[in-house]
């Protein structure tokens, strides 16, 4: 039977990329792949890592694209993919506007759709924007719902959503650690290989949504500043999106700032060895904010709400929002209380286990009546 995975961006990519390795050594299914492109260097930059070849590429991005230009655009040509693949399932991840539409051109060809990392919620349309929406609109159209935890098989069947169509799987993003994580890496980004992290604390921080553009993002970058100023065993660093939005303030806060490195989006290699090297993180990401707690390290999130609450219950992660001073005392807090920094990162990751993937055939194989046999909840 044909699977169609869908995908456009970064993130979708990092954890659709075990997935679809699984899904390629499974003799009675077939894989196929379609990239929208949402995203487009930092999407091919992991598609060359996990060695992933596109069937299709719409190709979409463009300067200055709107959520318009890209909900359209892949609307139409996901149509015109199905319409010449004639797939028996197709498969998308998550919050992004690729997820939304690409559904919605299946929905309308009645094919079914598979939604993996099914039913995180913030109970906030606005934030995050527009994701909450996306994976809500994503959720009433799929057909077989892949979650992450019962948290979020709980959020589906508050919507109305059958049980029977519902699978505990833990989430994808903890699989790939197993293969990225390496020993005494180098970091092809060079100044990262001068981190002294024997003798130095580091902080990695991402920050870029919607949401937080403009003032937040001024706040957050306020209290970087703040940090260093009055921590002389820190170094930060920050990967900085390309967004021109982000990027101006950052640069025009902390550009020359002392042991603040501000770097480009780094590759996922990169990325995944700096958060194992790294003391503590702050982000606004969904995405970190499950992978982190695998690696038994804080995160301190920057968001007002977050769709992944188990952590907050488990420990593993903390709302700290954008307010400078809030931001300034929590890190205080874990760089020099080590009981409340044990607390957070020896706190059991409910994420996952590294076998998502494999549970998520299982359960496909078990949708298309290829199986009798229906997996076992991840708990």
């Amino acid at each position: 039977m044909k699977i169609l995975s869908i995908f456009g961006t970064r993130p979708e990519a990092v954890k659709m990329a075990p997935l679809i390795k699984e899904l390629e050594n499974d003799c009675e299914l077939e894989s196929f792949i379609c990239i929208t492109a949402q995203h487009r260097e930092m999407l091919d930059q992991v598609m060359e890592i996990f060695n992933l070849t596109a069937d299709y590429d719409l190709d979409i991005m463009t300067k200055s694209q709107t959520l318009v230009d890209i909900t359209t655009k892949v609307l139409t040509g996901v149509s015109i993919i199905l319409d010449d693949l004639h797939p028996d399932l197709v498969l998308v991840h998550g919050d992004t506007t690729t997820s939304f539409a690409a559904s919605l051109a299946a929905f309308y060809k009645q094919i079914p759709v598979g939604d993996v990392e099914a039913g995180l919620r913030s109970f906030n349309k606005y934030e995050p924007f527009p994701e909450e929406i996306n994976r809500r609109l994503t959720g009433v159209i799929a057909d077989v719902h892949f979650s992450p935890t019962a948290t979020s098989k709980q959020n589906l069947l508050a919507e109305g959503v059958s049980a029977e169509s519902i699978f505990i799987t833990g989430n994808t993003v903890i699989d790939v650690l197993k293969t990225t994580i390496i020993p005494n890496y180098r970091f092809k980004t060079s100044i990262l290989n001068l981190l002294n992290n024997k003798d130095n604390k580091i902080i990695t921080i991402t920050a870029h949504r919607r949401e937080n553009l403009g003032q937040p993002l001024r706040n957050i970058c306020c209290a970087i500043k703040e940090l260093i100023s009055t921590h002389g065993d820190l170094e930060i660093v920050y990967a900085v999106h390309k967004n021109p939005a982000v990027m101006n303030i950052v640069d025009e806060v902390l550009s020359g700032v002392d042991r603040v490195h501000l770097v480009p989006p780094l590759d996922l290699k990169d990325m995944h060895n700096l958060l194992n090297l790294s003391y503590l993180i702050l982000t606004d990401s969904g995405g970190l904010q499950e992978e982190v707690p695998a690696l038994n390290k804080p995160v301190l999130v920057l968001r007002n709400v977050t769709e992944r609450p188990e952590g907050i219950e488990a420990g593993t992660l903390k709302l700290v929002g954008t307010d400078t001073a809030n931001i300034v005392y929590n890190v205080n807090t874990l760089l020099t209380n080590q009981v409340e920094y044990k607390k957070m990162s020896t706190a059991k990751n409910p994420f996952g286990d590294g076998f998502s993937s494999a549970r998520i055939v299982s359960a496909i194989k078990y949708f298309l009546n290829l199986s009798d046999i229906r997996i076992k909840d991840y708990n």
